[in-house]
């Protein structure tokens, strides 16, 4: 494989999740209950970082393990003094008062995971994205396939900044015409839309190193550029259908990125912009 990332190279990973039951257990009615391998303290992070050279991190709330409840999110922003950055789940009704805590202890946007709920599930949001628009915060949209469509008047008419999961998730077999990728395309016009290039294997029905995914990137890469992407490495990849490491995430995204000034500004220069990261 070529164009491996060099340890020395700054890195942002921009979709990690932490899970820590032991010490903030999972609410009663979870839908799922990461455990074994999947259970991703905060000092497992920071391990998993330090071993592959990556600066800083955007830890998403998960909706699987612990929904509305943010507290090890907040507690592994706090550990991480500066070092991370957050998204959360919070309800539709939110208050900017609790966005205004949340924004406090350093989380930057909030989830909005249609590909899990359904669509209809946002119907009544517009009254939040609202307020992430006032705040300056981001929302952080899940989508798969063609659900952009029904969801995109309202994300176009909120003014928000859009921080969209994995590519968008397309339909890996529908092919980069379908009307949920095109809509997704469409919205890197707006100068607010971003983009992460993580998780492939969502995008694939392939074995990695998911080559099926690989015309989304490049479609993404061609709409966005490299100053409206960034990557994630998805860890702790719950739920994958198969093994996952690290290391190789990082050397497909060299391969598919092989342009040293585009890698910089995805790994580095485009999320610590976005997000306010030191350096």
């Amino acid at each position: 494989m070529t164009n491996p990332i060099a340890i020395s190279q700054r890195k942002i990973d921009c979709h990690v999740h932490v899970f820590d039951p032991a010490a903030f257990p999972y609410p009663e009615d979870t839908f799922y209950r990461p455990t074994g391998h999947e259970i991703a303290t905060a000092d497992a992070l920071g391990r998993v970082l330090d071993a592959h050279g990556v600066q800083h991190a955007l830890i998403v709330g998960p909706n699987s393990g612990y929904g509305y409840d943010n507290r090890c999110l907040l507690d592994a922003l706090k550990r991480g003094a500066g070092r991370y950055k957050g998204a959360a789940v919070v309800p539709n009704d939110v208050s900017r008062g609790q966005l205004q805590e949340l924004q406090a202890q350093g989380v930057v946007g909030v989830t909005l995971n249609a590909a899990l709920l359904g669509t209809d599930f946002y119907n009544d949001a517009a009254p939040m994205l609202a307020l992430l628009r006032e705040l300056g915060m981001y929302a952080a949209v899940q989508v798969q396939h063609d659900q952009l469509v029904a969801m995109g008047p309202m994300l176009q008419d909120s003014g928000v900044r859009l921080l969209f999961d994995h590519c968008g998730r397309p339909d890996p077999e529908a092919g980069l015409a379908r009307p949920g990728f095109q809509a997704l395309l469409k919205l890197a016009e707006t100068g607010r839309a971003y983009a992460k290039l993580s998780s492939l294997v969502k995008t694939s029905v392939l074995p990695f190193p998911h080559p099926d995914a690989w015309p989304y990137v490049q479609a993404l890469i061609g709409a966005f550029t490299p100053q409206a992407l960034m990557w994630g490495s998805d860890w702790p990849f719950l739920r994958a259908p198969a093994r996952i490491d690290y290391g190789p995430l990082l050397e497909v995204f060299g391969q598919l990125v092989p342009d040293a000034a585009a890698r910089q500004a995805i790994l580095w220069d485009t999320p610590k912009r976005l997000f306010g990261f030191a350096d």
